[in-house]
């Protein structure tokens, strides 16, 4: 059996070292656990990382979960999950207190600026990476187009999108796609308690804070991100189209400049980028700096708390779930929608950075941004080509690129005036 200490020292590297999302992160553990310590074997890593795929929330921290869970229990479990969270959390509530005290700043702003240009290169990466990989036959493409016309031009709810491709992956799925291995039987009363004491777990403190303080943003909070958490397939950028249209269009915790801004920084540190989160929560109740602390810390628990509840009461059953027949079709079809809904996201982004200003035009069902010309940010545009033109090209990576779009845009600002 693997010491704690060995396990502990593994996973906090791996929390201190996961930068560059998820492909990069995965990486960080396979390197640990499989290629250097041996703790898993590929085919192991692989079945986990299948699984994980299909659950909702960040896959690479229930990658980190499952890991922990299979070398040491439920333990080992807690420890390798929060070790992956803790470390960016940190730096993410650090950043975003300097963001909430020194943001106005002009100097500041022009730095943002080029970190906004920055993201729209990432996005704008992420999109081609995963339609390379994911958009296979002319089915998936119209399930694409279809996802990204029905948030951008209807303004369809981000759920009922999922529901949608899921069904339609399911049907698509032959029964004989795949065939499951024989596997022993697993007893359903463990499932059962594992399922109340992890649901218990993650409920319980959110209820406990809606009664304590129902006056306050922590009830919506609570219930927002939790539910957030359970329809988060697909990935951070996925799910921060649907985010950002019910935190800065519904809510108005925070301005879509602002939420652009809170992307930067959750690329900026270590940990799954759906960190981001946490910056959402922080400004929703940044009136004061108390409450900015307990939303922050409420926005958290609902988002990670969960993934606990995900891996400890479906881990035992990976190797029957990573070969069904059907939930591979549904995921299928998840997957080639959310490339739309990732085109919708950088579309989005690419509006809110380049034009300052705009307004929602609506006839019958269809609702669409439109941007004001007058509001042009002509730097914004300079600063993206600087950005391509240093990861496209150059092949710098984030670590990298961020920093010199940051150094880039405050320079320009002071040149410009």
């Amino acid at each position: 059996m693997i010491p704690m200490s060995d396990l502990t020292r593994a996973f906090l590297r791996i929390g201190l070292l996961s930068f560059g999302g998820p492909a990069a992160q995965i990486v960080v553990m396979h390197d640990t656990l499989v290629k250097d310590r041996q703790w898993l074997t590929e085919a192991e890593f692989l079945r986990a990382l299948s699984f994980c795929m299909m659950l909702p929330g960040p896959e690479a921290m229930q990658l980190c979960t499952y890991a922990g869970w299979r070398l040491r229990g439920t333990l080992g479990g807690v420890v390798a999950g929060l070790l992956f969270v803790l470390p960016g959390a940190v730096v993410v509530g650090a950043l975003t207190a300097i963001y909430i005290a020194f943001g106005a700043l002009p100097d500041v702003q022009a730095a943002f600026l080029g970190i906004k240009a920055a993201v729209l290169v990432i996005v704008a990466l992420a999109l081609r990476r995963l339609a390379a990989k994911t958009l296979k036959g002319a089915a998936a493409y119209l399930l694409a187009f279809g996802a990204f016309a029905a948030l951008f031009v209807f303004q369809v709810p981000f759920p009922v999108i999922l529901g949608v491709a899921a069904g339609v992956g399911a049907i698509w799925c032959s029964p004989s796609d795949v065939s499951a291995p024989a596997s022993p039987a697993i007893p359903w009363q463990g499932t059962v308690v594992r399922i109340v004491t992890w649901g218990a777990v993650w409920l319980l403190p959110l209820g406990a804070v809606a009664l304590a303080f129902p006056q306050t943003v922590l009830p919506e909070i609570a219930v927002f991100f939790s539910w957030l958490a359970v329809i988060t397939f697909g990935g951070a950028y996925a799910v921060l189209a649907y985010m950002a249209q019910v935190a800065v269009e519904g809510q108005g915790w925070l301005s879509a400049a602002q939420m652009v801004d809170g992307l930067g920084l959750a690329e900026t540190t270590p940990g799954p980028l759906i960190l981001v989160t946490l910056f959402v929560g922080i400004m929703a109740g940044a009136y004061t700096w108390g409450m900015g602390l307990a939303a922050g810390l409420v926005t958290l628990w609902a988002t990670f708390a969960p993934c606990f509840l995900w891996i400890f009461a479906g881990a035992p059953y990976i190797e029957r779930l990573a070969h069904a027949p059907r939930l591979q079709g549904a995921l299928a079809g998840v997957s080639a929608a959310v490339v739309g809904v990732i085109a919708n996201l950088s579309l989005w982004f690419a509006l809110n950075v380049v034009f300052a200003g705009g307004e929602r035009l609506q006839w019958g069902l269809v609702r669409v941004w439109v941007p004001d010309w007058a509001a042009f940010v002509p730097l914004a545009l300079v600063l993206a080509g600087f950005a391509a033109v240093l990861m496209m090209w150059r092949g710098w990576g984030l670590a990298r690129a961020l920093p010199a779009c940051a150094a880039a845009g405050w320079a320009l600002g002071a040149i410009i005036g």
